[in-house]
This record gives structure tokens, sequence and C-alpha cells, in this order.
């Protein structure tokens, strides 16, 4: 084969290099079509290693799926959110929305011809105007896109692979201390403008005395308080999955007194109120707190129990974590350093 400035060589099976700079081609036959794609290398080995890593991606392709276009893909990925839980899904149709709006390569063009350059171009207007949590949010759901099509075998490799989330700020943990809970608490039992106050009220003294999720609480039911055996089933959204915690000392009256009230029956919601977030907005401002939201009051519970010397391989179990403490090792370690100093107490005995 010929050029104006060189010629083609083939050197090896499926290789081939330009005599005029030496660089190394990849010829193969994938789906009764012949493929020439420049390995952008002159090292030979170099040039075998991407030769065969091209093969292996044209392999994953199929032919047929591979004229999908992205207006396609994106229709198929709005299918394919039903399966997420409310919160998710409106954000991950919040990111289609200005995907349709501000893509300005077409709908019509092929995934297989979207490149990792486009990909970055189109995300770069977005960064300037979001969070770096949102920014990196973006960044996440256009790589669940694109292995969509990977799962799909559209692509062989995803535009997306290659870009990294920026590093996130720290986040404001603001944390109540026992005696701004107990102020929350009074406030919202005292407000007379709603009928569902002690509802509310509630619900957030459980989130304090348990380090119970808001989705914990609403999907929790009569049935899953085991007063006999000391144990509260748990359900967790997010991973679809259950855990068990304790019926700690503080939270054994608090049940109790719910008992008392028949409001602890089988197939029925413990809490009337999914979310107290008006009653703490109005709380935390008229106490001049800081604006503490219902995640708050579990890091208040995780708080008190690193402050009390629970291990944390125990507080994350109770929070349905199942990576044996690291990620609350990780947020909570600096609350005190005698937690180290204790355990290095330990090394007495060796």
């Amino acid at each position: 084969m010929s050029s104006k400035r060189g010629t083609y060589a083939r050197v090896a099976e499926n290789l081939w290099r330009y005599s005029t700079s030496r660089m190394y081609f990849a010829v193969f036959r994938h789906a009764r079509k012949v493929v020439w794609k420049n390995l952008k290398t002159t090292d030979r080995e170099l040039a075998k290693r991407r030769l065969q890593e091209e093969m292996e991606k044209a392999g994953k392709v199929d032919v047929a799926a591979g004229k999908m276009t992205l207006g396609e893909l994106i229709g198929l990925y709005e299918e394919s959110l039903d399966k997420f839980a409310g919160k998710t899904r409106a954000s991950r149709k919040s990111f289609v929305k200005q995907l349709r709006a501000t893509w300005k390569h077409g709908f019509d063009v092929l995934v297989t011809d979207i490149t990792p350059a486009q990909v970055e171009l189109w995300l770069a207007p977005h960064r300037q105007r979001m969070k770096k949590i949102s920014f990196n949010e973006y960044i996440r759901v256009v790589k669940h896109l694109f292995e969509l099509a990977l799962a799909s075998k559209v692509i062989g490799e995803s535009p997306a692979a290659g870009i990294k989330s920026l590093r996130k700020e720290d986040p404001d943990r603001a944390t109540p201390t026992t005696e701004q809970v107990e102020a929350i608490l009074g406030h919202i039992r005292r407000n007379r403008l709603t009928d569902h106050a002690h509802h509310t009220a509630d619900l957030v003294e459980f989130m304090a005395l348990a380090g119970a999720g808001m989705a914990e609480c609403e999907k929790l039911r009569g049935e899953q308080i085991d007063f006999e055996n000391g144990r509260i089933t748990l359900y967790r959204r997010k991973t679809d999955t259950t855990f068990t915690i304790p019926v700690f000392p503080q939270v054994k009256p608090f049940l109790d007194r719910l008992k008392a009230q028949g409001r602890v029956a089988v197939g029925q919601p413990v809490f009337q109120v999914r979310d107290p977030k008006k009653a703490l907005i109005a709380a935390c401002a008229k106490l001049k707190f800081p604006n503490f939201s219902s995640r708050s009051f579990r890091r208040y519970f995780i708080t008190r129990c690193v402050e009390l010397g629970i291990d944390f391989k125990t507080i994350a179990a109770w929070q349905g974590h199942r990576d044996g403490g690291v990620l609350i090792a990780k947020t909570y370690s600096h609350l005190r350093s005698e937690h180290s100093d204790a355990m290095a107490k330990k090394l007495v005995a060796l």
C-alpha cells in the first residue's frame, strides 16, 4: 500500500509500519470489515501490546449495536432510571436534561464516534457553575451513561473512562451537642401551630437516640421492633439491605412510651412524619443554632459513641456499614486523640 510521503509495510501479523514516520498501525478484520488503527507509537513492543488491546476492544463490540446514536443511548439510560430511588432518579433526570440542552455535537452522532475530548469539553462549562461535589456527580453519571454503552457492546472503551473526579471540599459537619438536641426537641414539641409537632419531635429524638437515618425511620414498621429480644431491624433503601441494632438503653424508654400509646403496631409505620426539615429550620433559627439537618442527629449519635470509647467496627455495624469501620474511623477519628491513647495502653501486655 502506498502514500505520497511514504509506504506502509507489513512487519508482523496485523501490524504495519509507515516508512516516513515509522509509526505502527493495527490492521485486522472485524465483522467482515478491515480496521486500520493508528497505534501512535514507533516502539515495536508497545505497538504489539496496543494491537492486542485494539483487537480485544473490537471483539467486545456488537457491530449492529455499534450503530447506536447518542440520542438512542440517552433514551436507554432514561429507561434504566426507574430502578433508582426518588431523589437519585430526580438528580439523574436533571443531568439528562442538562445534557440535552448543552451538548453541541448533535444527538445523531454515533456513540462510537464520541471522543474523550468532546466529553471533557461538554463538562468544562458546568465546572464553572457547580460545587465540586455536584460536579463530581456529573462525572459519575456521564461515566454511568457510557458504561451502559459498554454493557450493551456499543463501544469497546468508554470516552469518559479517563475523567477524574475533583477532590471534594471538606463537608460542613455541623453536629449538635446534647444540650442543643434537648433544646431543639423542646422547641419542636412546644409548637402550637401544627398538630403533628410531637410526631416530628419523636422522629428527631429517635434519630439522635438510635443513630438511624431518615430513610430507615420512614420504612420502620411495628413488627421490626422486637421488644422481647431487644432488637430493631432497619432497612437501608440505598443498598436494598436490612441490618439490626440493639434496643439501646436510651432507646428503650422511648419505645416503651410509643408502645403504650399504641404506635408500635404490626404493619403500621412507627413514625407519622417523614421529613422534619421544616421543623428543624424553624427551631434552629429561633434558637440561633447552626442549620442542623436530619443527618446531624445521626452524627450526634456516632460522635457520642466515639466519645464513650465504642470501637469503630461496632459503630459501623450499628450504621449498617459493611467496611468493618473504615469509613467511621476516617470520618470521626479526629474527635478525640485519647481513643488512640487508650488503644496504645493495651500494648503493655505484650
